[in-house]
């Protein structure tokens, strides 16, 4: 009886077994890698944001007692703010200097500048308007010693927070040496704090001469305003010309030339709807340069394809199954798309319209073309008319306003608006996971 020849069984390992399993370890380690890199890139990205943002968050303030002579501020002794209004600021900027020197006086800190404007300087330009302003409100104020925190200069604030240094002022005609000397003196003796800022994210954008004082507060307004225009607008809009292409519309040229249209515009540059909002809406329909709801007309023709292919595909899957059941029992074809068809696709669509307007909402480029960029939000809107019509701007043209600016304390107000914008983001995208997971059904 012959040798039976030894068969390799199925479980040995051949060469060629290995060569694949090897290549499949690399293919997993390059997975891994990419995925690494991403999170590293993320990581480095979030650092930089949040590192030159967070001092945005914080202001320097000087605690000051003011003395308001009725001999100054009324001369009729009326105390009627119309009256009074007639002080100007610079009528309020001596009593607040001079105040400022007391305070030195008082916590034992030489004061080496004869005049009090030299000293003055320390201050925000707003200090006086800041003590006009409670004064106009509240007329009783006059004739008491009134305690005020007042806003310091941009560099005193930059001093404190590392942006400024004793060596970078030998060329600064605003501040010098001497000045931080003294506000090291003023901290000390209690006088000058370093503390959070919520008029940052609650105030308004000032001029390039006040950075201290600069805000995003109308900005976030005038984007919640464009939001609602493109919600108002987009939503309804694209879910149903996503209903009628899907469900209702026939196969035929026409409706493959707005489906590839469609298509195509979710590809077109976000500038070309500025320059579309420019024509239309400003030059030709003549509506108000600047105002959120031209800013909301042209980002709703910008995320309309968005909100179209997403509800589309949503739609797509849902089952055939559930229409031709609906249909076997006897529902219409409008009953089986609204009360089978669009409740299932509801996550899908939910969070396509929220992605969309997340996109919207960071948009820059169509808002320069309508003027956003150019006008400096200093007002909050009167009321909901004038919050869709009055000129203002929106969070990502605020911060590209801030960007070009020249005065290092904008650029770092740039950083923290960046990390409020990317606040409201992650909550949308929040938002719509919640949204996905709340209607999502199984079939």
């Amino acid at each position: 009886m012959s040798d039976v020849t030894s068969k390799s069984s199925l479980f040995d390992e051949t060469k060629h077994t290995k060569r694949r399993n090897a290549s499949e370890a690399r293919f997993k380690a390059y997975g891994i890698g990419a995925i690494v890199l991403g999170l590293a890139v993320l990581a480095v990205l979030l650092t930089t944001i949040i590192g030159n943002g967070t001092p945005a968050f914080k202001q320097t303030f000087v605690t000051v007692p003011i003395e308001l002579p009725e001999a100054k501020l009324d001369k009729s002794g009326v105390r009627d703010p119309a009256v009074m209004a007639k002080v100007t600021t610079f009528g309020y900027k001596p009593l607040v200097e001079t105040a400022l020197a007391k305070a030195l006086e008082t916590h034992g800190i030489d004061n080496p500048f004869k005049k009090n404007k030299d000293l003055g300087k320390l201050l925000s330009t707003s200090a006086p308007a800041q003590v006009r302003d409670a004064v106009l409100s509240n007329p009783d104020l006059i004739g008491q010693t009134v305690e005020f925190r007042l806003l310091t200069s941009s560099r005193v604030d930059g001093y404190f927070k590392g942006r400024v240094s004793a060596e970078s002022l030998l060329r600064d005609k605003n501040l010098d040496a001497e000045h931080l000397e003294i506000a090291d003196k003023m901290v000390a003796a209690g006088v000058m704090d370093t503390t959070f800022n919520a008029d940052f994210i609650l105030g308004a954008d000032a001029s390039e001469s006040r950075p201290e004082q600069a805000g995003i507060g109308v900005s976030m307004v005038g984007s919640l305003f464009m939001m609602i225009v493109v919600l108002v607008l987009a939503l309804p809009i694209g879910v149903a010309t996503s209903i009628y292409l899907e469900e209702f519309a026939p196969q035929n040229r026409f409706t493959d030339l707005i489906e590839v249209n469609i298509s195509n515009l979710a590809a077109v540059p976000s500038i070309v709807f500025g320059i579309l909002g420019l024509a239309v809406f400003i030059q030709l329909a003549h509506l108000p340069q600047s105002a959120p709801l031209v800013g909301g007309l042209v980002l709703t023709l910008m995320t309309l394809p968005t909100i179209i292919i997403s509800t589309r595909a949503s739609l797509k899957a849902v089952p055939p199954s559930i229409r031709d059941a609906a249909l076997g029992i006897g529902a219409s074809k409008m009953q089986s798309v609204f009360h089978h068809v669009l409740p299932l696709a509801m996550p899908g669509i939910l969070t396509g319209t929220i992605i969309g307007l997340a996109q919207a909402l960071g948009e820059t480029a169509p808002l320069l073309l309508i003027g956003m960029v150019g006008y400096i939000a200093s007002n909050m809107p009167d009321g909901i008319a004038s919050g869709f019509l009055d000129p203002n701007s929106a969070m990502p043209a605020q911060i590209y306003e801030w960007a070009k600016r020249a005065d290092p304390a904008y650029y770092e107000r740039a950083w923290g608006g960046i990390i409020i914008l990317l606040a409201f983001l992650m909550t949308m995208n929040i938002i719509a996971v919640i949204l996905r997971r709340r209607f999502e059904r199984r079939w």
